[in-house]
């Protein structure tokens, strides 16, 4: 492989004021993603908690840059292969994809 971009990122836990413990990823000062915090009742809180029943390994973060909210939403999944083939069938409401081979090692090497 050949890189042709980089960006380091730093996970982080942190505490608000209300006492809720988030997930947070920086890009650089003044430029993160906050997971969608569990105490704000909100209509995306609502969607998050109900997402996080199924899919506990899926995390939701809003973009926030220069203090102001972007109103960009990033969805990350850390999880293994089995758990993924699950999200992209419930999403798809199909496992036709499944037909198709996987990548081996080697030729992610190249």
């Amino acid at each position: 492989m050949k890189v042709l971009f980089e960006k380091n990122l730093t996970l982080k836990l942190i505490e608000t004021k209300s006492g809720a413990k988030l997930l947070m990823l920086e890009e650089e000062p003044n430029h993160f993603w906050l997971e969608q915090n569990p105490l704000k009742d909100s209509k995306y809180w609502v969607a998050y908690r109900l997402l996080k029943k199924q899919y506990p390994d899926l995390y939701m973060f809003w973009e926030l840059k220069d203090g102001q909210f972007t109103w960009n939403i990033k969805l990350e999944v850390i999880t293994d292969k089995k758990w993924i083939d699950k999200l992209i069938t419930d999403v798809l409401h199909s496992s036709d994809y499944a037909s198709y081979e996987d990548y081996q090692e080697n030729e992610l090497k190249s």
